[in-house]
């Protein structure tokens, strides 16, 4: 059996080369607009999530120990019925964990390194945050080790899942049809890093997007709304310590700034851009003021 570091090994190799390779094509199309900074910001975080691998130092581990300890029962991976349902449970859990990486702050100070480049290319795929082990958004993942799951196993297959996701991270692949209504494609993908208003907060699958289309976070992408890639307050800094860290320090000064705890726990557990004072910038928000902006152009033309 191949081991979980041998199919990292494989699965970071591919992933590399493939981007690269993809980042020489596109500077050599015709009026290439092609930012070589943001491969190397994304090269920056990888090698440093290496690094940082190696530090006996994550919040979800111990999670993890519990979960196992504390099992309901020990499932085997050697029928088609336990792999598929293994399959469906991983994708419900990384729907609600990408789900509150972008609805809790908290979670959002990390995932907001793999929404800051302002290009969408391969490398973006692999551009995921060197805090993720503190912030521990793996806990998600702690109900299937409660059922039975190994811990080794429910890891293992959450690495596929992003494997799969590498591929997901272009502009040049197209719509593909009836794929579309099962699977995440580049497509419903390109609506996930979008900054547009239309287009916050949607499409939070993995593999598939059933999940968003039960729970209501499908959207489709509109060839009269072409995706601004990016977060709605781009980062622009070629430096990887501020990309990396710019989103903790001001989480840091909004809680510290609190004028008491409640406001200072809502801070880290309210969505990014909340404000107690409701002049925010969450998704919703920015939604409305769009709709606003719109009604007042419809208004002003009719």
């Amino acid at each position: 059996m191949v081991s979980t570091g041998t199919m990292m090994a494989w699965g970071t190799g591919f992933v590399v080369a493939a981007a690269m390779i993809e980042a020489w094509v596109l500077t050599r199309k015709p009026n290439a607009n092609f930012d070589w900074n943001e491969v190397m910001l994304s090269f920056a975080d990888l090698i440093g999530r290496k690094l940082l691998a190696f530090l006996p130092i994550s919040l979800a581990a111990p999670i993890f120990d519990f979960a196992w300890e504390h099992r309901i029962h020990t499932m085997s991976m050697h029928s088609v019925l336990a792999v598929l349902l293994l399959f469906i449970g991983q994708e419900f859990c990384y729907y609600w964990y990408h789900r509150a990486s972008h609805r809790i702050r908290f979670f959002w100070a990390t995932h907001a390194v793999h929404h800051s480049p302002n290009q969408l290319t391969l490398s973006t795929a692999f551009r995921l945050g060197w805090t993720g082990k503190l912030a521990g958004p793996a806990m998600f993942f702690a109900p299937l080790v409660f059922l039975g799951v190994r811990p080794e196993v429910v890891m293992a297959t959450l690495m596929i899942n992003l494997l799969y996701q590498f591929w997901l991270h272009t502009t040049w692949i197209p719509k593909l049809g009836w794929f579309e209504y099962l699977f995440n494609t580049p497509s419903a993908h390109r609506v996930h890093h979008a900054s547009n208003a239309e287009y916050l907060d949607a499409n939070f699958g993995g593999v598939l997007v059933i999940f968003d289309r039960l729970f209501g976070t499908y959207v489709e992408e509109r060839e009269d709304v072409p995706c601004v890639y990016g977060l709605t307050t781009p980062t622009r800094s070629r430096n990887p310590f501020v990309v990396e860290f710019e989103h903790w320090v001001s989480l840091g000064r909004d809680v510290l700034k609190s004028k008491n705890p409640l406001t200072a726990i809502s801070f880290i557990l309210r969505p990014p851009g909340w404000n107690p004072e409701g002049r925010g910038q969450t998704a919703e928000e920015l939604r409305q003021q769009a709709n606003a902006k719109m009604k007042v152009k419809v208004k002003v033309h009719a």
